[in-house]
């Protein structure tokens, strides 16, 4: 159980910010070899214990979120932890006791045995990606991100394809240490090809002419306002201050973006707010700002975490509500059962946006908007019928300080610009602010904890990729496609001529 627990904090070491990718095969390697000679339960208990070091090493930064109001909720910290780490480590349970059932009925060895097992992580790393609202946080293809040429396949297969590539490199040691194949080197060998072939793949996108940037000037203002004070009535006024005088440095300026929630309070409603912001904002230029809104219904009152626009008039344009809400931090599932408050401020649960939005804006290139975590949802970003041309994800970090959490919601918008071919600019309260080209690559960015802005151009826009037209349909043909090549190859490791080549089999899995 240690060992599990051990290999899977390792795992996180794979992943930003560390992205130690050498350590892949010490992390997924481990974990097969430990469920070698194990029934289906106890393979699940390994996989679970893998799960709690993973989330419990990878989702240490959400403590901190409980300590912004220490005296309500700082004693859940440990526990609010430990207990989604707890549920989450059932995805990596549902994977390996998966992989043992099928691997010891079937007889399932050597690299056939990786490739079953890549198979079975990968389809648990989806639900975990869809259950329950879905928490697709740290997926096990992040480990590329930091690496320009072998992320670019997720243009073709997704997050969820780059966890299966990784995971069957990654777990390819193990048989090449423990069964009788010969040549032991083939399957190194094999391990090389792979991350050659990715490699090569990844290097020819990014030779790829892109087309010419739209000419669309870009403020990021990053206010870099503590939480605790985010909401204090007695500074209202000061948060406002700093915004303006962050937005109105000289510069030439298209469209002035602010974070999630920059405004505290409900901007529509307050006009003499909106004289003031109107000033800061360029003729004929815009302002996308996060800001809650509320609206009465013969119901009650329903609120909304939104980005609205206006322009310099102080005219409210359009806007999006937040689709994809945060459990507890924005609502209370199964309220009345349980007795637990929601950690933001506000009067009441959010209600969720209609999902995905396109917004259009005269000479302006269309831009669809993610709020905060809506961005680490593979494939639920953008519009499938009306595409934008770039994206916009308004967020406010500040819950989680300097830790490392910030850094992988960052990752998490590098990849949603490969997958789309889309840039995505991001505008955080206390960082990482940042502007993300289609090919993952940062253009610039605000560190968290600073306060200033970031003047770029909007980067170039890609024609709509192959994950961004199918989706994750691409994840299944992937599949298919690597069991197909497998079994063609004589990879299939099953032994059907008698009982005992059967037994030696169960033997190494």
């Amino acid at each position: 159980m240690m060992a599990a627990i051990a290999a899977g904090g390792v795992a996180v070491l794979t992943l930003p910010p560390f992205s130690i990718l050498p350590l892949v095969p010490v992390a997924y390697a481990t974990l097969l070899v430990l469920l070698r000679h194990l029934p289906v339960a106890k393979a699940a208990l390994v996989g679970w214990a893998f799960g709690l070091g993973q989330f419990g090493f990878g989702l240490s930064w959400i403590a901190e979120s409980f300590y912004v109001d220490a005296e309500r909720f700082g004693a859940m910290a440990i526990p609010a932890v430990a207990g989604l780490s707890a549920g989450l480590a059932a995805f990596p349970a549902i994977a390996s006791a998966l992989f043992t059932a099928i691997a010891r009925r079937r007889a399932i060895e050597g690299v056939a045995a990786c490739l079953l097992f890549a198979t079975c992580w990968t389809a648990a790393e989806w639900l975990r990606g869809h259950v329950l609202t879905g928490f697709p946080w740290n997926l096990v293809g992040y480990a590329l991100v930091d690496y320009a040429a072998l992320r670019q396949p997720a243009a073709w297969v997704g997050s969820y394809g780059l966890s299966f590539f990784v995971i069957l490199v990654g777990t390819l040691p193990a048989p090449a240490l423990l069964t009788e194949v010969r040549p032991r080197w083939s399957i190194p060998l094999l391990g090389v090809g792979i991350v050659v072939a990715i490699w090569s793949a990844g290097v020819a996108r990014l030779q790829l002419e892109p087309p010419g940037p739209p000419g669309l000037d870009l403020r990021i203002v990053q206010g870099n306002v503590p939480q605790q004070e985010k909401w204090a009535p007695e500074n209202r006024v000061a948060t406002i201050t700093r915004y303006l005088d962050l937005s109105t440095r000289p510069g030439s300026v298209d469209i002035l973006l602010w974070p999630e929630t920059a405004f505290p309070g409900f901007l529509d409603e307050d006009s003499g707010a909106r004289s003031r912001i109107a000033a800061a904002i360029p003729d004929e230029g815009l302002l996308l700002t996060g800001v809650p809104d509320r609206v009465s219904t013969d119901e009650g009152t329903r609120y909304f975490n939104t980005v609205q626009a206006y322009d310099h008039t102080g005219r409210s344009l359009t806007g999006y509500a937040k689709h994809h809400l945060v459990p507890f931090g924005e609502y209370v599932p199964f309220r009345g059962w349980l007795p637990i408050e929601r950690m933001t401020e506000g009067l009441g649960d959010f209600t969720a946006g209609p999902g995905p939005r396109t917004l259009a804006f005269p000479g302006v290139p269309l831009v669809a908007v993610a709020i905060c975590y809506e961005i680490i949802f593979p494939g639920h970003v953008v519009d499938g019928l009306f595409r934008p041309d770039w994206i916009f994800n308004a967020t406010n970090d500040a819950w989680f300080g300097t830790s490392i959490g910030p850094e992988q919601h960052l990752a998490s918008a590098r990849m949603r610009a490969v997958e789309e071919g889309l840039p995505v600019v991001r505008a955080a309260n206390t960082g990482i602010s940042a502007i993300i080209d289609a090919n993952g690559d940062l253009v610039a960015r605000l560190g968290t904890g600073e306060t200033g802005v970031i003047d770029a151009a909007l980067p170039f826009t890609y024609p709509p990729t192959l994950y961004a037209r199918f989706g994750d349909r691409t994840l299944l043909a992937l599949i298919f496609v690597t069991w197909a090549v497998g079994l063609a190859a004589g990879l299939g490791g099953t032994h059907r001529h008698n009982k005992k080549t059967r037994t030696e089999a169960k033997s190494c899995w």
